[in-house]
């Protein structure tokens, strides 16, 4: 893509199969360290991975030889894969959540996403999809968000 310059940064956010507590804490680091590698296999860059036991925030930027669903298809399906080859059952949610953020706000997202595990102290997954819906102004309806 000689003369095409691009810079999609999202904020890409998605849980386990109906939220199941299954990504124990001492195998985060290793599942993180993964989804970057499924990021650089496919031209995308991880700027920030984190979660927790039940879901999972990555920051990157979006390569332009990919459409958005086709990198949520590659960075679910590799990792869920790999889990597998773990041990572990293991499948995500159906859905997902995909924002932009602005190169000014690069650094506040990745702070966030780094921080889950104190963020989590006082927020559910729900309740944190659902105030992410609202800041970026995405409608939805309450019976299906959740799946």
């Amino acid at each position: 893509m000689a003369h095409s310059y691009t810079r999609n940064h999202i904020h890409l956010v998605f849980s386990t199969k109906e939220r199941r507590n299954i990504i124990q804490k001492e195998m985060q680091p290793k599942l993180w360290a993964y989804l970057a590698g499924v990021s650089k296999n496919y031209e995308m860059i991880a700027v920030a991975i984190g979660g927790t036991e039940n879901h999972v925030h990555i920051l990157f930027h979006l390569s332009p030889k990919l459409a958005l669903a086709k990198a949520v298809q590659f960075l679910k399906g590799n990792s869920s894969k790999w889990m597998g080859e773990q041990g572990i059952e293991f499948l995500w949610q159906e859905g997902y959540g995909a924002f932009s953020a602005s190169s000014s706000n690069l650094d506040a997202v990745a702070r966030y996403i780094r921080t889950q595990e104190a963020h989590h102290r006082k927020f559910s997954f729900e309740e944190e999809f659902r105030a992410i819906l609202k800041k970026h102004g995405v409608e939805y309806d309450p019976k299906y968000v959740l799946g």
